[in-house]
């Protein structure tokens, strides 16, 4: 513990001292705002018939859509965190500020322990910046159609509490997965490919194979949307029965300590310069 504390301020510092994290919550937030927004006014546009030479007054279903367009929050902005937990750890091997760090705190894991909980922690705090972009965005224009925003509903909080732990969780395999690559641009061009492409595309073909179905609920992308309840793509790969809100989350906690673990034993241990 005489330890600990130190290497925790000590991370809070290097995050908060740059320019990293707000520019990737400032993005993050306009990109949940212009989607969520933008499919909320088409929907509720679509809902009272205003859509220019269109005629669906009543036909647009609009029950149950405030959660779905809330859930933007991590469906599109999971990347994120994700993004910042890797820079966070790959940043010290391209800057080098690993060095001055282990003569400081020459214990390791807990540099890397201290990383992780102030990383869970801003992740967290990237869910609630998201939340205020798809909640603001999405819930005024539903607001502004006359469609029921749902925020007096219990069951929608409670979402929105599970949607931060998603975006926490997301942080720390952020974490794992930097610990574990250390090259900043391949540890981008992984999340990028991963989240963008491979994911979304296994989970397209899981949703017409059934001897694929089972094994992608077990894709962090589909845990995240299980965690959260409802997804966006869901629409498209709706996601199993076959796991609670709480199986999803214990699928990204074990990808994150995987991938941690992995990341302890082998880049972590090497010497730096």
């Amino acid at each position: 513990m005489s330890t600990f504390l130190p290497a925790v301020r000590a991370e809070v510092a290097k995050i908060t001292t740059t320019r990293m994290w707000w520019i990737l919550a400032l993005v993050m937030f306009l990109y949940v705002l212009t989607m969520a927004g933008g499919l909320a006014a088409l929907l509720g546009a679509g809902a009272d018939g205003s859509l220019p030479g269109v005629t669906t007054t009543g036909t647009v279903p609009t029950a149950g859509v405030a959660p779905l367009i809330y859930s933007f929050a991590s469906s599109i902005g999971y990347v994120f965190p994700v993004l910042l937990g890797a820079l966070a750890v790959t940043g010290e091997f391209r800057h080098q500020t690993l060095t001055p760090t282990f003569l400081a705190i020459p214990r390791r894991g807990v540099v890397l322990s201290a990383k992780l909980l102030v990383l869970v922690v801003f992740g967290g705090l990237f869910g609630v910046i998201a939340l205020l972009a798809s909640v603001g965005g999405g819930g005024g224009a539903l607001a502004a159609f006359g469609v029921d925003t749902e925020l007096g509903s219990s069951d929608t909080w409670a979402m929105f509490a599970r949607l931060v732990l998603a975006m926490a969780l997301w942080a720390a395999i952020g974490v794992g997965l930097g610990s574990v690559v250390t090259n900043q641009v391949a540890v981008i061009v992984i999340v990028i490919a991963f989240t963008q492409f491979v994911e979304p595309v296994l989970r397209s073909v899981g949703a017409l194979a059934d001897w694929l179905a089972d094994a992608v609920q077990f894709l962090p992308g589909a845990a995240s949307d299980t965690l959260v309840g409802t997804s966006i793509f869901g629409l498209v790969a709706p996601a199993s029965d076959g796991l609670d809100w709480w199986g999803g989350a214990l699928i990204l906690a074990a990808i994150a300590a995987v991938l941690t673990a992995v990341g302890t034993v082998t880049t972590w241990r090497r010497d730096v310069t």
